[in-house]
């Protein structure tokens, strides 16, 4: 594939599609981003997450911070632009979820392809 913004051919290869499972996460890739949930939050990445030649990816996306107990109509929930970037070894994922703002790091996590999250919900 051919990288306009660098001028040079770069390696491309797709997340694979499906659920990736951690402890206090869950990403469920599609063909177009991914959905995220953790044990008190959720986001979105609305672009295709690809690999570098070395496994890497680096996709911008949506953290939305949850709380426990109900939520009133017209509440809004703290919402804010984050990065999520990776690297992908077989069937395991590294991943850490960065604030574009303040660049503070909001997580790091491993992933495995298959494996069903352990989340804890807020309530």
């Amino acid at each position: 594939m051919y990288n306009p913004q660098t001028n040079d051919e770069f390696w491309a290869e797709e997340v694979p599609l499906g659920l990736w499972g951690g402890e206090h996460i869950s990403l469920e890739v599609t063909e177009r981003g991914a959905s995220v949930e953790y044990d008190c939050a959720h986001g979105t990445i609305d672009v295709k997450i690809v690999l570098d030649r070395r496994g890497r990816f680096n996709v911008p996306g949506t953290h939305v911070e949850e709380r426990g107990g109900p939520v009133r109509e017209n509440e809004r929930l703290n919402s804010y632009p984050v990065r999520f970037t990776g690297r992908i070894s077989g069937k395991k994922m590294s991943l850490t979820v960065t604030r574009s703002d303040t660049k503070k790091i909001i997580g790091s996590f491993t992933l495995v392809h298959g494996q069903e999250p352990l989340l804890v919900k807020c309530r």
